[in-house]
């Protein structure tokens, strides 16, 4: 569901596959993450804990994700973390412990995927009604759902997948462009919810900590831009903060907007 600014988690529905296509990563002990741009609350019109309100039912709804890297910032801040800049793919990356080269973020902006590129990841665009048409024609890669997606990611290397994965993205999955990450990268989700890691912090002054299910958040960093952020990836329950299109349409009263969620790794 998408709703512009949200910080009320009552909005928050997964969109279409979303449970399924974060279920079947899971599934193989891949682990999923959220990076997502929350200018509402640079421009005044959320607050820090309806981001973590919004945070946490996103969570309940789609399983803990194992990291969410959230930019705070406006468009007009200069941050480096604000996609289409790189920043929250690398720090999310960082707090994984996976190589940029071996991570896929799923979005459906071209900010989700040019970000994906300038961290040296793979983007991959799965269009909804908030995605522009000029989007779809240069995206590099695009798939019609998230299922879909995942499921091509996954049997990009000829291998079968287990039963019940395939049960997850729709029977008779066949192999299709895509690659998975090599099993010693891979991070069971479980792990993650219980280990006790330090709290990561984004490279870039202002940033909000990258932080796992258990240390989210630590505490509030001194931002320059007016108040800061938060919203959940995509994979699974999208609010959208930027706006209708994620183009950020100006000030807007909250609650106001219309509606879809966000895959592994989505986000404005």
């Amino acid at each position: 569901m998408d709703v512009p600014y949200n910080g009320d988690p009552a909005l928050v529905t997964p969109m279409a596959g979303a449970v399924e296509a974060v279920a079947a990563l899971r599934s193989l002990g891949i682990a999923v993450g959220v990076v997502s741009n929350q200018s509402g609350l640079a421009r005044g019109l959320i607050t820090r804990p309806d981001v973590e309100a919004v945070r946490r039912r996103v969570d309940a709804l789609l399983g803990p994700f194992a990291v969410w890297a959230v930019c705070p910032h406006g468009p007009d801040d200069g941050c480096a973390c604000r996609k289409p800049e790189p920043g929250l793919v690398l720090a999310a990356c960082a707090r994984l412990g996976v190589p940029p080269a071996r991570t896929v973020v799923i979005g459906d902006i071209a900010a989700d995927t040019e970000a994906a590129r300038a961290a040296g990841a793979r983007g991959v665009l799965v269009p909804t009604p908030v995605t522009l048409p000029t989007e779809i024609e240069t995206a590099a890669e695009t798939a019609p759902d998230l299922r879909t997606a995942v499921r091509r990611l996954l049997t990009g290397t000829g291998a079968d997948l287990p039963a019940a994965t395939r049960r997850l993205l729709g029977e008779g999955a066949t192999a299709e462009a895509g690659v998975a990450p090599p099993a010693a990268e891979r991070r069971p989700l479980a792990d993650d919810a219980e280990a006790e890691a330090p709290t990561v912090h984004t490279p870039f002054a202002g940033a909000m900590p990258v932080a796992g299910p258990d240390d989210f958040p630590p505490h509030a960093p001194a931002h320059a831009a007016p108040q800061a952020p938060a919203r959940p990836p995509a994979p699974g329950g999208r609010s959208h903060p930027e706006g209708a299109r994620g183009r950020d349409p100006g000030p807007r009263p909250r609650g106001s907007g219309g509606g879809h969620p966000s895959p592994p790794g989505g986000g404005r």
